[in-house]
């Protein structure tokens, strides 16, 4: 039997990059799609919330692990024959989507209406209260809930190793069956989930205090 070495470590290891890089482009693309369903959810056209909102019901009602078989298997179906890294990052950016949307739809109602009042008269148009006086104020309060999110975007990366796409929990899964030491390649997979997220955790609540979020 094959025992645990330093070179399985170094494979997980790299095989973690692939997870960082899964997570950012799914917080990037989530993200850029989230403020349009945030924007769409305090519309003032009846339509456009309602659309963002079903969406956002949507995904949220839906397992991750079913967006990502729609995405890799179900686009397969239509004749698309797409990478696992290509459905991953798809999948991840349509879930993180519906989530930062929503997080930051409560950010932007959690400026005082007074805010809007207040760029309202002195003559700006919805583009500039936006711009200008909600959006920045928003964002500031929307700095820890995202962070803390960020954690469980890189956690249900590991998810993606169902359709074979090789990061770290696939990683794990190649190192125990070349060593069947499940305990010690696990407890490793579990460190260095813990060493990426925990940064951020921290970063979360740092941001919290220091903003004084909750005043």
């Amino acid at each position: 039997m094959i025992q645990f070495s330093s070179t399985h470590l170094i494979y997980l290891i790299e095989a973690a990059r692939w997870t960082v890089l899964l997570s950012v482009l799914a917080f990037i693309g989530g993200g850029a799609f989230g403020l349009v369903l945030a924007l769409g959810r305090v519309s003032q056209h009846k339509w456009l919330r309602w659309l963002s909102a079903a969406y956002i019901q949507i995904i949220q009602g839906t397992p991750l692990l079913v967006v990502l078989f729609l995405a890799y298997f179900g686009l397969s179906i239509l004749g698309l024959d797409i990478e696992p890294i290509i459905a991953a990052g798809l999948s991840l950016t349509v879930y993180t989507a519906a989530f930062l949307g929503e997080i930051w739809r409560g950010c932007i109602l959690s400026v005082p209406k007074t805010q809007w009042e207040a760029s309202n008269c002195i003559g700006l148009s919805r583009a500039q209260q936006y711009r200008y006086v909600i959006l920045p104020q928003a964002a500031r309060i929307a700095i820890p809930p995202t962070v803390g999110f960020m954690v469980q975007i890189v956690k249900n990366t590991s998810i993606t190793s169902i359709i074979g796409f090789v990061e770290l929990a696939r990683a794990g899964q190649i190192v125990n069956n070349s060593t069947f030491q499940p305990f010690i390649t696990f407890v490793f997979v579990a460190i260095i989930y813990f060493a990426m997220c925990y940064p951020l955790s921290l970063a979360s609540r740092h941001f919290e205090r220091k903003l004084n979020v909750g005043k």
